[in-house]
């Protein structure tokens, strides 16, 4: 059984491009059904974005709580993790109230997403604490962008993973995942995760290409060392999260690159166990 704790199901142009270009994918209700199927995944954890026609993303014109509008809804396996656009609830901080009452009436949402990077705001900056309030209150975990953004218009030191250490240990009522294990910054996350208790990573968007590529680059010793080397040094297998990034990459070929990096021993934790507990609402 397998959770897949970092998706995307947004109708953001570079997604599908992506998908059409470099992954060759069906990026739609019915390609991730048979993506999942094929690959015996249980769950997935959409992470919600949005972009409005005049603008790419980042888009800070974007509304929060930023969903998942690929298709007019989601598929039963996937829940989601609502994201959230700084700008619009500093402008608008109505906005905080209509996302408690969304997460009072869906099931759905089982967490938040934080893009840091993408968005040029410091996780620990005050524009958040209404966002960390909640979570804590409906103990839904709060996984943040780090490392690499997928767009020229990012910010790198908003999104080094070294930012959320001050983040974990100011709000210690709050779980937070460090999405794509910090990479490139794989060690400083590692020493995130050994230090604070309330922290995870999720192993989502190593690699962006079709089997082929994600083959090839499996093969590349240097490339596969770079994540054992943390992941042997963070000790924290409990707390890291298998998740794909799709439609970056075709969902079977990743889980058998991931599973190349886990130790056997490990393989249940990663792939389901510790999403399964993390995420308290998923119903799986």
């Amino acid at each position: 059984m397998i959770i897949d704790a970092h998706l995307h199901f947004s109708d953001i142009k570079s997604f599908k491009d992506t998908a059409k270009e470099i992954s060759f994918l069906d990026y739609s209700y019915k390609g991730i059904l048979n993506e999942y199927k094929n690959a015996g995944v249980t769950a997935g954890i959409v992470m919600g974005v949005q972009e409005t026609i005049s603008e790419g993303f980042p888009d800070y014109k974007a509304s929060t709580p930023m969903m998942a509008d690929l298709e007019p809804e989601l598929p039963d396996l996937l829940y989601l993790s609502p994201g959230i656009n700084p700008f619009s609830i500093q402008k608008n901080p109505g906005e905080i109230k209509v996302l408690e009452d969304l997460i009072k009436t869906d099931k759905k949402i089982v967490g938040l997403k934080i893009y840091a990077g993408y968005y040029p705001f410091y996780v620990y900056d005050k524009v958040y604490e209404p966002v960390y309030e909640i979570a804590a209150k409906y103990d839904l975990p709060i996984t943040i962008h780090t490392g690499d953004t997928y767009s020229q218009r990012g910010f790198l030191k908003y999104s080094h993973p070294l930012a959320v250490d001050e983040l974990a240990v100011t709000h210690k009522n709050n779980n937070f995942i460090i999405a794509h294990y910090g990479d490139p910054w794989v060690m400083d996350c590692a020493e995130i995760l050994r230090k604070n208790s309330n922290v995870y990573a999720d192993l989502s968007g190593f690699l962006v290409g079709d089997e082929k590529h994600i083959k090839g680059y499996s093969k590349t010793k240097l490339f596969v060392e770079h994540f054992k080397r943390a992941f042997v040094y963070s000790e924290s297998y409990s707390k890291m999260l298998f998740g794909t990034d799709w439609p970056l990459a075709p969902i079977k070929s990743y889980i058998k690159f991931i599973e190349k990096l886990i130790p056997q021993k490990f393989h249940e934790q990663v792939f389901y166990t510790n999403a399964k507990n993390l995420f308290t609402r998923l119903n799986v």
